[in-house]
Parts: structure tokens; C-alpha cells; sequence
């Protein structure tokens, strides 16, 4: 039988987490209510005798030290590929891919996003094994869960005719607007959760059909690596040449071979501050609180106080960070401008950016 094989992708910059979220510490290695970062729940999650004992997680090379020290630090050997600059999910997968197939040329990969949360690893073990032979079969397998709400921060997948126990994809969109997001959740479309089954020889078949010119980049990136004790350094210049996009919008819009598996389990995408709060816990008036604040007469705000006391009068639907060098204000429906606002004060060359304040332990105990 072949090896499941995790791919563990942590190259994310974290921007929409800002200011907790750092780009020399993003939100995958923080942590956000274990006892864990992200990342290394991520991984612990694959400590299972489906998942080969060692991982392969590809990250930025500005987070060697920090993806290294986390793997020590839980007890967990894994190879690991460094990326010289991000190119979309799509390059990360490819990579991935390629040192599986050096390891076993029939592997079957698993690619996680390291900053969801999962807190039933026994139940995300059994989907994974449920749709072995669906990977077997050389179909693409994405996992769903049904949506919360009509956001556009997510892919949007419908199930078709049934095969083993997935189901053929029998469409799929990524990221609509919620006006259209709201039709799609009526149709019965699930949430695509990132995560994804499939055997590694059959995905580069694909991708080579449907974006030669990101397998021939990290091929050639790939066969130019440069290889220490401790890590695998893609070459820069090739990989450069990869075009920037995600895996969901370069294989998975255009394949007839995806398909959709239904999780009967509770998953979060730590993505930005309101999608974050959805799963945390709320007072009587709707509002999460993280570390002091005091709110009267407010609802449904969401405040991150880890720098001393925030307090609220009379302020509704409010999203509230501060943190020991940066205060964050702003409506929760304009969440997603925080991106706008990183890249503005990274223009800004504001040390903000990139500085990293937060106490926040990020070691296991």
C-alpha cells in the first residue's frame, strides 16, 4: 500500500492577522488557544500509522530557523524544503510533490495549510483513510465542510456522482463575492478547506497539463537545490520563473479529475480577524475577548488586548487589536482591508511590518 506522505505548507506571510500576525513570525507559528503554534499542531495531527513518520514541509527561507526549532521542539524529524520567495499554493504543492517522489515513487501526498485548526485528529485521520482509494484511483480529493456563513475568503465546491466514498467535484469557484457566495451555500456548494489528497505523480501529470510553466520552474528550481543537514533551499532563479497562483485556481478549475469528501468534524481556517472569531467563545452580547478589555454597552465586537487594558463604550461590530507597539481599529466588515493596510505601510518601510512584539510563547510546554 502506498505511504501517505503530509505536505505541510507554512509559507504564508499572515498579513491579515496583522498586527499579531508578523512577517517574521506569521500566525502559523503562533499560537491561538493551545498549547501549540499552528504549525506544530499541524503537524502533531499526522502523528497517526497512516502518515509516514516523517513529513516534508516546505516554508519560506526566512523561516528556517523558526520552522526547524518548532519540529525540535516537538520531537518530529521532517525534510524540509525552503522557498526563496513565495509563488501560490500551486509551486508549494509541486515541490512537495517531486521530494515525495524521490522517497517513494508511488506516494500518495497530503497537503495541509498550517493554520487550521482541527482539535478531533482521530476523526481527521478516518477521512483521510476513507478516501485512500479514491486517491488510489488518481482522482484529486479536497476536503468540504458546510459553510458558516456567505464569505468570500474561501472556495466554494459542489459534489457530484458518488466514487468510492469521495464524490466527483461537480463544480467548483473560487473565492465569490458573498452576494454570490449566498446562492451557492442555497445550491448546496461546500466550503473548500484547502487541504487536499492525491497521488504525487498524478498531480505533476496535471499540473503539467494545466500550468507547464510552474512544473518546469520548480523542476528546474528543484534539481538546482542546494542541500544542507537540515534543509533542502529551492534555487531562486528558477523558481522565480514559477507564475504566482493558487493550486485551487491553477488544478482544481480545471480538472475533471478533483474530488469533494464531506468532514463530519470541526475545522477553522485561522484566516483573518473576523473569520477568526467565529469559533471562539462569546459573552451574552456577542463579543470575543482575547487578554484585558472591558466592554459595556458594545456587541458583537472582537478585541485583542495582549499590551494592558482595552475598553469599549457603546461600540458595535468592532475589531479591536492591540498589541505592545500597535493599536488596530477597524469595522469587522472591512477585516479584509488589513492586507491593503500591510502592503501600504510596508511601502512605508514602517518596522511594524515586519518586528515582532508579542510575548506570546510559541514553544510547547
Amino acid at each position: 500500500m502506498a505511504t501517505i506522505i503530509p505536505v505541510i505548507m507554512c509559507g504564508g506571510s499572515g498579513t491579515r492577522l496583522w498586527p499579531v500576525s508578523r512577517r517574521s513570525r506569521p500566525k502559523q507559528f503562533l499560537r491561538f488557544g493551545s498549547v501549540c503554534s499552528l504549525f506544530q499542531d499541524t503537524v502533531l495531527r499526522c502523528h497517526h500509522d497512516i502518515f509516514a513518520s516523517r513529513p516534508i514541509v516546505v516554508g519560506n527561507i526566512e523561516h528556517r530557523f523558526l520552522i526547524a526549532e518548532q519540529l525540535l521542539d516537538i520531537g518530529v524529524d521532517a525534510d524540509i524544503l525552503l522557498e526563496p520567495m513565495a509563488r501560490g499554493s500551486c509551486a508549494t504543492i509541486v515541490a512537495g510533490c517531486l521530494r515525495a517522489l524521490e522517497r517513494d515513487g508511488e506516494a500518495i501526498i497530503l497537503a495541509l495549510a498550517a493554520d487550521h485548526k482541527i482539535d478531533d485528529s482521530s476523526a481527521f485521520a478516518a477521512a483521510v483513510d476513507a478516501v485512500r482509494k479514491d486517491a488510489e484511483a488518481n482522482f484529486f480529493i479536497a476536503f468540504g465542510v458546510k459553510p458558516g456563513w456567505p464569505s468570500s475568503h474561501y472556495g466554494y465546491a459542489l459534489s457530484g456522482s458518488k466514487l468510492f466514498e469521495a464524490s466527483q467535484l461537480a463544480a467548483f469557484v473560487e473565492k465569490p463575492a458573498p452576494i454570490i457566495a449566498e446562492d451557492y451555500i442555497a445550491q448546496g456548494y461546500l466550503w473548500n478547506t484547502g487541504n487536499f489528497l492525491f497521488r504525487a505523480d498524478a498531480f505533476i501529470e496535471e499540473a503539467d497539463a494545466h500550468a507547464p510553466e510552474i512544473v518546469t520552474a520548480v523542476r528546474r528550481s528543484f534539481a538546482k537545490a542546494k542541500s544542507d543537514p537540515d534543509f533542502l533551499c529551492l534555487e531562486e532563479q528558477a523558481f522565480r520563473n514559477a507564475p504566482s497562483i493558487c493550486v485551487n485556481r491553477a488544478i482544481f478549475e480545471k480538472t475533471r479529475k478533483a474530488a469533494i469528501l464531506e468532514l463530519d468534524y470541526a475545522w477553522a481556517d485561522v484566516g483573518c480577524w473576523d473569520t477568526f472569531s467565529h469559533d471562539l467563545e462569546k459573552d451574552s452580547s456577542g463579543n470575543v475577548v482575547i487578554g484585558d478589555a472591558k466592554i459595556i454597552d458594545g456587541s458583537n465586537n472582537i478585541v485583542h488586548s495582549e499590551a494592558g487594558l482595552s475598553a469599549l463604550i457603546g461600540v458595535n461590530d468592532m475589531i479591536v487589536v492591540l498589541t505592545p507597539d500597535c493599536l488596530l481599529v477597524t469595522p469587522k466588515d472591512q477585516a479584509g482591508a488589513v492586507t491593503s493596510l500591510v502592503n501600504r505601510l510596508r511601502e512605508e518601510n514602517r518596522p511594524e511590518v515586519d518586528s515582532v512584539t508579542s510575548d506570546t510563547p510559541t514553544r510547547c510546554k
